[in-house]
């Protein structure tokens, strides 16, 4: 699928070495330096395609919800639950040692409280063993909130609803008995701008403070990918500075939001923010090169990665956000060693 063909008519170094090779790849602009992890989020294609299938998504509609209510749901989340600990496992006896979970672990877990669950002690058990497994094996667990929470917001029940979102993520890493820090972290966009971009980040660290604890010691922020939005140098001035919370690069995104800085500008800026903790990065390549289709959105996702990641010799931890999830991971390793 990635084939030399595949990557010579996108003028793109096919990473095998070859001697003249017109394209130069990215590898030779920064440094060597090896990255400490990379990973995929919520899905294991090859899982989720096996029979029985082994996927962390389960849901329903919400007329469905309506009609089983919360003894359906929770019957979804305690199957989840036990893939969750199937997939973890998977990635450990095949070299992944970071993954973000889904945020739907629970379906419509905005209307009940988690321990109103019928099989709520079954799943605590479940994700205890999950944390216990985690923390032996050094594999670092994250989450990515959707974009509806929104800390940013002008409107009282919209920041209400986010905060009771976030709060059901802390929740679950707690059960996991995940650490308190950035280092599982619960990453979100923060928000609109509204028409006042300082207004609005101050309206996010007012919010902020908001939180419960099991959100505050793990929540970061990530560069958006509009102009109009949030650069990294917009995060760091507006959010780094006045609360303390470490900003997330994604690497995609800045291409479309520089905010004035270079790649590695922005890269060093935000990893400058996590203290010593290691920091996150997120990977992708846009969609509409790699279908070489001028129609698709360019901010789009690719369902793989070709071009060499350049770290610029930072340590960081890579979630590679590609449509082919742990496929394209073992994809960019088998092009780039």
């Amino acid at each position: 699928m990635l084939s030399k063909q595949f990557l010579i008519k996108r003028k793109q170094c096919c990473g095998n070495g070859c001697l003249m090779c017109p394209y130069i790849p990215k590898h030779t602009k920064g440094s060597f330096k090896i990255m400490n992890r990379m990973g995929y989020a919520c899905i294991n294609m090859q899982l989720s395609k096996q029979k029985p299938r082994i996927y962390t998504g389960r849901s329903m509609i919400k007329r469905t919800f309506e009609s089983k209510g919360i003894e359906y749901a929770s019957e979804l989340g305690l199957q989840n639950c036990k893939d969750l600990f199937e997939i973890i496992k998977w990635n450990k006896e095949n070299g992944f040692d970071f993954f973000r979970i889904t945020s739907n672990l629970f379906p419509w877990s905005s209307e009940y409280k988690l321990s109103d669950m019928p099989d709520y002690k079954e799943i605590c058990k479940i994700l205890s063993l999950v944390g216990d497994y985690v923390k032996q094996h050094d594999i670092r667990i994250t989450c990515h909130p959707g974009p509806f929470n929104v800390l940013t917001s002008p409107h009282e029940h919209v920041v209400e609803n986010c905060i009771k979102d976030l709060s059901i993520h802390g929740e679950v890493f707690d059960m996991m008995g995940l650490s308190r820090t950035p280092y599982n972290k619960i990453n979100i966009h923060i928000g609109g701008v509204y028409g006042d971009k300082k207004s609005a980040m101050e309206r996010f660290c007012t919010n902020f403070e908001r939180l419960p604890e099991s959100v505050k010691s793990r929540l970061t922020v990530e560069n958006d990918d509009k102009a109009s939005m949030y650069s990294v140098k917009d995060l760091y001035d507006g959010v780094f500075k006045v609360i303390g919370i470490p900003i997330v690069f994604d690497y995609h995104h800045h291409a479309f939001n520089t905010g004035d800085l270079s790649e590695q500008q922005a890269l060093e800026l935000a990893t400058s923010t996590w203290g010593n903790i290691v920091p996150v990065v997120h990977y992708s390549e846009s969609r509409q090169r790699e279908q070489l289709d001028e129609s698709i959105r360019p901010q789009a996702h690719s369902d793989y990665i070709i071009d060499y990641i350049d770290t610029y010799g930072n340590e960081v931890d890579i979630m590679v956000e590609a449509k082919a999830k742990e496929l394209a991971v073992l994809k960019y390793k088998e092009l780039h060693g």
